[in-house]
C-alpha cells in the first residue's frame, strides 16, 4: 500500500518531494507543478525517470508506470528509450540505419556505401546512438566528432554530415522541428588546417614516352591505361567501359548516366589514337563479358590496382586518376583552347551557375577537336592514323577565331 493517496496528491501545495514508496515521488516544483518520478539504481548509479505530469497522469497510472521502469531497469532496458519507442520515435542508430536502408541503392560508389555506415557504427553510435532523434542536439553532434577532430579531420567531417543528413531526414518525417546548430558547434571546436588533396599526376611533357612505354608491352592493363590517358577519363569509367557503348563508325564513347560521378550522361569523342587503342582491345574481347577490359576473374573489370602497378612498374611517381591533370595542364600552358572546352572534357560541371545555365550544348565538335590534338600530342607517330594529316602543333592551336 503506497503512501500518498488521490486526494493527498490533489491538496498538496507546498514544493518539494514526497514519497509513496518503492521509489515513486511527487515532484511540486517552486511555482506549483506537479509531476511523478520514480528514482530506479542498478550498479550503484542512481537515476530519476520522469513518469509525466499529475494533472495528466493519475495516482494509479503513475504506481503502475513506476513499477514497469523498475522491471525494465532490472531486466537491463533502459525505460525512457523504450517509453520512446512506444511512441514511435526512434533512436539516432534506428533513424540513421531507415536513411542508410532508403539511400544505399542510390549510391553508386561501392566505397561510399561501406563507408557511410562504418564511420557511424564506429564513432558516432557508441556514444549517441541511443539518444532519441528528437533530442539530439549540436553538443550531442560535438561529443562525437571531437576525438577525431584534429587527427582524423576529414573522416571527422563525413561524420558530421551523415549524423546531419540523418536529422534532416528526421525533420521531413516530423520526429523533429529544428535541424543541428552545426555552425555554433563548429565555432567550439579547434580550428584545422584544411589541405587540398590532389593526385600525383605526371608532368604533360613526359606523357609521348610513358605511352611509348606502354606501347613497348602487350597486355590487356596497359591498353587500359592508355586509353585512359587518351581519354582522360576516370579509372572507373575506363575499367567500365562495355562495347555497346562505343560507336567506331562516329568515334564516340557514351557513358551512361548512372556510371558518371556527376550523374550525366557524357560523350567523349575518340581520337584516331584512342579509337586504335580501343580497336587492339576487341582481341582481347570475351564472349562471356561485354567488358572492353575484362579482368581475369569471370568477366569481371580490372582492378584499379591493375592500373596502379603499371605505373609503380614504370617507376613513375604518378597515379591512374592524375592524368587528368596532365591533360588539364597540357591544355592550359599548350594550346589556346578554352578552360570551358577542358572542363567538359574532363566531365566537370562549369563553375559559374549563369554561364552554365546558358551553356546547353555539349560542345562536341570542339571538343573533338580537342580530343584528336592530345592524341596527336600523345602519340606523335601516329597523328597521321586514319587519314588524320594534320600536325601535332597545327591540333593544339585548336579551332580557329571565325572572322
Amino acid at each position: 500500500m503506497g503512501r500518498l493517496s488521490a486526494t493527498t496528491v490533489k491538496a498538496i501545495r507546498e514544493p518539494g518531494r514526497y514519497g509513496d514508496g518503492d521509489g515513486l515521488y511527487l515532484v511540486i516544483s517552486p511555482r506549483g507543478g506537479k509531476s511523478w518520478v520514480c528514482r530506479v539504481q542498478k550498479n550503484g548509479k542512481r537515476r530519476d525517470i520522469g513518469l509525466g505530469s499529475a494533472k495528466k497522469v493519475s495516482l494509479a497510472v503513475a504506481r503502475e508506470r513506476a513499477a514497469k521502469a523498475r522491471m525494465q531497469v532490472e531486466v537491463g532496458l533502459d525505460p525512457v528509450a523504450e517509453r520512446r519507442k512506444e511512441a514511435g520515435i526512434p533512436s539516432f542508430r534506428e533513424a540513421a540505419l531507415e536513411v542508410y536502408g532508403q539511400n544505399k541503392a542510390t549510391w553508386k560508389n561501392k566505397k561510399h556505401r561501406a563507408q557511410w555506415l562504418k564511420t557511424l557504427e564506429t564513432y558516432a553510435f557508441p556514444l549517441i546512438g541511443d539518444v532519441s532523434i528528437a533530442d539530439l542536439d549540436g553538443h550531442h553532434v560535438r561529443e562525437a566528432i571531437a576525438p577525431i577532430w584534429l587527427n582524423k579531420p576529414e573522416t571527422a567531417r563525413r561524420v558530421r554530415q551523415r549524423i546531419s543528413s540523418v536529422t534532416d531526414w528526421a525533420i521531413g518525417k516530423g520526429y523533429r522541428a529544428l535541424p543541428l546548430p552545426l555552425a555554433a558547434m563548429d565555432k567550439s571546436l579547434p580550428k584545422t588546417k584544411s589541405k587540398a588533396v590532389h593526385h600525383t599526376a605526371l608532368p604533360y611533357a613526359e606523357v609521348p614516352a610513358f605511352l611509348t612505354y606502354l606501347r613497348s608491352g602487350d597486355s590487356i592493363g596497359r591498353l587500359a591505361l592508355t586509353a585512359l590517358i587518351l581519354t582522360a577519363a576516370r579509372s572507373g569509367e575506363i575499367r567500365s567501359a562495355s562495347w555497346d557503348e562505343i560507336d567506331f563508325e562516329n568515334k564516340l564513347w557514351t557513358i551512361p548516366a548512372e556510371r558518371m560521378k556527376a550523374g550525366r550522361e557524357h560523350v567523349i569523342p575518340l581520337s584516331s589514337q584512342a579509337c586504335h587503342v580501343f580497336k587492339l582491345a576487341q582481341g582481347y574481347r570475351e564472349a562471356r563479358s561485354q567488358l572492353v577490359f575484362p579482368g581475369q576473374r569471370g568477366g569481371k573489370p580490372l582492378s584499379d590496382m591493375t592500373l596502379t602497378k603499371i605505373c609503380r612498374d614504370a617507376r613513375i611517381a604518378a597515379v591512374p586518376h592524375g592524368f587528368r591533370s596532365s591533360f588539364r595542364d597540357w591544355v592550359a600552358e599548350e594550346t589556346e583552347f578554352d578552360g570551358d572546352i577542358a572542363e567538359m572534357a574532363l566531365a566537370h560541371t562549369i563553375g559559374n551557375k549563369v554561364e552554365a545555365a546558358y551553356r546547353r550544348g555539349n560542345l562536341l565538335e570542339k571538343r573533338r577537336i580537342l580530343m584528336e590534338a592530345w592524341g596527336a600530342y600523345c602519340c606523335p607517330e601516329k597523328c597521321r592514323d586514319e587519314g588524320n594529316e594534320s600536325s601535332p602543333i597545327e591540333l593544339a592551336r585548336g579551332p580557329e577565331a571565325e572572322p
